[in-house]
This record gives C-alpha cells, sequence and structure tokens, in this order.
C-alpha cells in the first residue's frame, strides 16, 4: 500500500499574502497582528508572477492576493482561480466611492465582484507651470507656445489619453475592433500632426525627469508619482490630472478560489482601508490608497502635492483601464508603428 501524504493543514489563523513590495509594511502587520490575533505570511510578487501562480495551484496556496484589477475578469472566466467577494463582510464605507464602483464594475464575473480597490496610480500631465501654462489635456501638447518642448511615451496611455482629449471614449469602444480602429486612426492623425511639438519619445522615467529638469521638455505625459518627485526639487513642476481625466490603474484585493483564511482576509482589508493605516501604507509604498480620507494623514509634502493635484472632482474623473480584450493590441502596435516612421 503507497504512503499517504499528509499535509499539516494551514491555520486558519494564518493569512497567506500575495503582494507587491511595500504594500503590506512590517510596521502595519504587527500592529494587525496584535489587534487580531492572526499572523500574516506575505510573498511578494507581481501581475504575471500572482496569476501564474494561482493559475498552478488551481486558486491555491494563499489566502489574498493583490493583482491589477485588469488582470481578474479574465483569469477568473479561462481559469477559475478566484473567489467571489462577500461585500457584507466588507466596510465599504473606507473606501473612496468612486473607485469601489470602478473596480467592482471592472471585476465582475456572472454577476459576482472578485475585486476591491487598494493602491493606485494615474498618468497624466507633468508640466512646468509657468512655461507650459496653456496645457490643460493631452492635445494641448501639440500647442504652439510648447512647440518643441513636449514629450511622451509610444505606448497605449498616449493613444487613450488623445483619444479621451478628442471627445472619445476609447474603453466604451473596446468590444467593438471597427469602432476602436475608427478612434485610433483620429488618433493616429493627431499624433502625426503633432510630431513637430516633441522633443522626444521618452522611454524610461529617469530620462524624462533628466529632461524635464534641464528645461528641455517644458510639457509632458507621465506618472504621478513622477512630477510629485520632480515637484520636490522644483515647485513651478508638478502633475496635473488632464481635463478629459487622468489615466488610472489600480492593484485589488482578490480571494484565491482555495484560500482557507477568508475571516483573516476580510479583517485585513477592514485594517489596512482605515485612514491612518492606509497613509503608513502609502508612505512603504509610494502611491496612495483607495482609502477614503486617507491622505489627511499623509507626509506633508506629500500631502500637499496629492492635494493640488488631485481636488475630488479630478479623483472622480480619472478613466480607469478595464481588461484589454484580445485583438486590440495589433492595432494598437500598427498605429504607434506608422507614428513613429512618419516624417
Amino acid at each position: 500500500m503507497a504512503a499517504v501524504l499528509t499535509v499539516a493543514p494551514v491555520s486558519a489563523d494564518t493569512l497567506r499574502l500575495l503582494t507587491w513590495n511595500g504594500y503590506a509594511p512590517e510596521d502595519v502587520i504587527e500592529m494587525f497582528e496584535a489587534e487580531t490575533g492572526h499572523t500574516v505570511e506575505v510573498t511578494s510578487s507581481n501581475n504575471e508572477e500572482m496569476i501564474a501562480k494561482l493559475r498552478a495551484t488551481g486558486g491555491g496556496g494563499f489566502d489574498l492576493a493583490q493583482p491589477s484589477q485588469d488582470r481578474i475578469a479574465g483569469p477568473q472566466q479561462e481559469f477559475g482561480i478566484y473567489k467571489p467577494i462577500d461585500l457584507s463582510k466588507i466596510d465599504t464605507a473606507l473606501f473612496i466611492p468612486s473607485m469601489l464602483e470602478a473596480t467592482k464594475a471592472n471585476t465582475t464575473v456572472d454577476g459576482e465582484v472578485y475585486g476591491l480597490p487598494h493602491i493606485w496610480g494615474t498618468s497624466g500631465l507633468v508640466l512646468d507651470t509657468v512655461k507650459a501654462g496653456s496645457v490643460q489635456d493631452y492635445t494641448d501638447l501639440c500647442n504652439d507656445d510648447v512647440a518643441g518642448k513636449v514629450s511622451y511615451r509610444l505606448k497605449r496611455p498616449t493613444l487613450i489619453g488623445f483619444a479621451y482629449a478628442m471627445g472619445m471614449d476609447p474603453f466604451a469602444a473596446y468590444g467593438d475592433e471597427a469602432a476602436y480602429t475608427e478612434i485610433m486612426e483620429k488618433v493616429e492623425a493627431k499624433l502625426i500632426e503633432c510630431k513637430p511639438n516633441v522633443k522626444t519619445y521618452w522611454g524610461g522615467g529617469d530620462e524624462l525627469i533628466g529632461l524635464v529638469n534641464s528645461g528641455e521638455v517644458v510639457a509632458s505625459m507621465a506618472w504621478d508619482t513622477g512630477g510629485w518627485k520632480l515637484n520636490a526639487e522644483n515647485p513651478d513642476i508638478t502633475f496635473v490630472a488632464p481635463a478629459s481625466g487622468a489615466l488610472g490603474w489600480i492593484d485589488t484585493f482578490v480571494l484565491p478560489a482555495k484560500g482557507k483564511a477568508d475571516d483573516a482576509a476580510y479583517a485585513w482589508i477592514n485594517f489596512v482601508m482605515q485612514p491612518e493605516i492606509a497613509a503608513m501604507i502609502t508612505a512603504a509604498a509610494g502611491n496612495f490608497t483607495a482609502s477614503l480620507g486617507a491622505d489627511a494623514f499623509a507626509d506633508d509634502t506629500l500631502k500637499a502635492q496629492f492635494q493640488d493635484s488631485f481636488p475630488p472632482e479630478a479623483i472622480d474623473n480619472i478613466k480607469w483601464y478595464p481588461p484589454v480584450p484580445a485583438g486590440l493590441e495589433t492595432i494598437e502596435g500598427g498605429v504607434l508603428d506608422r507614428v513613429k516612421a512618419a516624417n
């Protein structure tokens, strides 16, 4: 008779957390363990690794994971690696309402919600507000007064941002290749027309920071944290949420399908979404959370930068990235190649 391999069950009091670096700082874990009696085991990861680990086990090995919201509906439909969120066990009043609703909508599969928002960030405009005062939206990067001093990446966010600034809704067209192609053709024409304004298409964040610090670039598309980093060195430079809306990503909370400590997972979510605790996570991760009012507890400099860049109406106007349907990357790749090659 073959020997039976017995595996000691993981205590329901142990929360096995699969997350990003900085999202579960040691001081927060210690406070949570002291308050709840649960223990926390952290495995640091990224989107690709999280999905791979959960696929390999059919959703086992962890009790709470934190993929980006565009990595939930597709993998759930294909692999069944998550379980639905029981919203009755969540203190939803702790969340910024617009972020909670957007994440619920983007992570709903067959009528069940699978994700809640946690850490978020955006791309928008990083400007020298003295030298690029006319730039209020993405398409203003084509204005004459900033000619030759503009930079952005030849990547999806530029296509999406320009589409919104041109009065179109690219995310609404995600399910319709013909409609999306039509939008991208208009964006392509605009980006080719705008090409003489571009000093260079930046590749990495350090490159852009150098261009802005030197004054070669006065207006660009970039991330909020990059703008705030520059602002710390030069008060004239900062991140501005565009009139048509910043483009936002959210890393979420999801329950792996075979998690064994749901109670500990819900306790962790409700604990870390408290404003004072969320501010501690912002200090460690560098990005803000979806905790309502947590910005008030942030470091004074970061709080001032955040509140200046994101008045409440700008937060509610963020365009959150939904899952990308098959076929769209090919359309976008063709547009970006043609813009790059254009004279």
